[in-house]
């Protein structure tokens, strides 16, 4: 009877190993401070939540539904954007923490001569990410899109995280 448990052990011991590796975020290189990280390494066994992409709410609600004054600039749809996504990831159990990957949509700014507002997205983006409260960086890519579903959105963030 157990004279195959030692052949049989390693296999039996594996899931316990597995679920133990925690998810390895790399730092950039040169000693980089920039709030992303170069690269995620997630181990086997851990299950990826992808979150749909999440818009900022209505800002100020007398203004027009498909305006930016509807939803303020770009530092204030990011912070509102990624207020959403830290609740969709509450109600799942999942913190900003868990996250792994972020795509961060920007549309170009009138105010800024048709460009992405890339400082007001890292001005929001930094209350939520690399703070001492909470150090845990994503990969990500930020990108300049023609436009979102609604005229006044100037961003649209999707997030994939990692349950723990």
């Amino acid at each position: 009877m157990f004279k195959h448990a030692r052949t049989l052990l390693p296999f039996l011991l594996l899931p316990l190993l597995t679920q133990a590796q925690e998810v390895i975020r790399h730092p950039l290189p040169n000693g980089s401070t920039f709030p992303i990280s170069a690269a995620v390494e997630v181990p086997p066994g851990k299950t990826l939540v992808y979150l749909s992409g999440m818009v900022p709410p209505v800002h100020d609600t007398k203004a027009a539904k498909d305006s930016i004054a509807a939803y303020g600039d770009t530092k204030q749809q990011t912070i509102g954007a990624l207020t959403m996504i830290q609740s969709a990831l509450e109600k799942l159990h999942l913190t900003m923490a868990d996250v792994v990957k972020m795509q961060a949509f920007l549309v170009g700014d009138a105010a800024k001569g048709g460009k992405m507002d890339f400082e007001g997205f890292m001005q929001g983006y930094t209350q939520f990410f690399g703070t001492p409260a909470q150090p845990h960086l994503p990969v990500r890519s930020a990108m300049q899109v023609a436009a979102l579903a609604n005229p006044g959105y100037l961003i649209e963030i999707e997030v994939t995280a990692v349950r723990p």
